[in-house]
């Protein structure tokens, strides 16, 4: 693996700072955090379009780059929450040698 996300988290971080008329991510924190959910959203829905849509098409770009987008969005949303990208690695570790169906029952409240 690279540093990209951490590169790009620290971009984002000084985005935030930015004119909002010069940076699309600074005007996305200036609109709040419904606009970047809202991106988010429409990324993710974007995304399982065209996963859809490849499955059998040996083509995948399209796929790569609405995973990009939605990766990119998620991560202005977590910068807008004061998280990154090594918190999200730090959760996807703690369950690295946890069964899935072990972890998914951990978080139920019956």
């Amino acid at each position: 693996m690279n540093d990209t996300l951490s590169r790009l988290a620290v971009v984002l971080e000084q985005r935030k700072q930015a004119s909002s008329d010069k940076s699309y991510v600074a005007s996305l924190h200036a609109k709040g955090l419904n606009k970047i959910l809202e991106k988010v959203g429409e990324e993710c829905t974007e995304t399982l379009l065209a996963a859809k849509d490849c499955e059998h098409r040996e083509d995948k770009s399209e796929l790569i780059g609405e995973t990009a987008d939605l990766w990119f969005h998620s991560m202005v949303m977590l910068s807008h929450l004061g998280l990154g990208p090594d918190d999200i690695l730090k959760e996807l570790e703690r369950r690295f040698d946890l069964s899935g169906l072990t972890e998914k029952a951990s978080r139920q409240t019956n």
